[in-house]
């Protein structure tokens, strides 16, 4: 499977149940939202070492929330025309530019040297 087969399995999906109508980028942005923060919630009270050895039921439904994200960008970036492998390419090479290695390996947190 395709970025751009699945793509257009979401749209069919969504035009077969007359979903369209309302994924506007506005909606498919919230959903988004509400689904990244049920992701979170899978996480919210756990430890680092928890975080990283997650039961077979844990990783399961945290895989399951993953692919609702997953699923709302991919709908957002197909209402948008937007090439989510060019434009994540893209932020690759600003974010090398951004955050060159030589000045931020090992630090956590943004830059304060701009």
């Amino acid at each position: 499977m395709t970025l751009d087969s699945l793509t257009e399995q979401l749209r069919a999906f969504a035009q077969t149940r007359d979903w369209d109508q309302f994924h506007s980028p506005k909606n498919l942005s919230m959903a988004l939202s509400v689904e990244a923060a049920e992701l979170l919630e899978h996480f919210q009270w756990l430890t680092e070492h928890e975080s990283l050895n997650l039961s077979a039921s844990q990783h399961e439904q945290v895989a399951l929330e993953m692919a609702d994200v997953f699923i709302y960008l991919l709908r957002l970036a197909d209402k948008l025309d937007i090439d989510l492998l060019e434009i994540a390419r893209r932020k690759i090479v600003l974010n090398e530019q951004k955050y060159p290695a030589e000045k931020v390996r090992g630090k956590a947190g943004k830059r304060k040297d701009r």
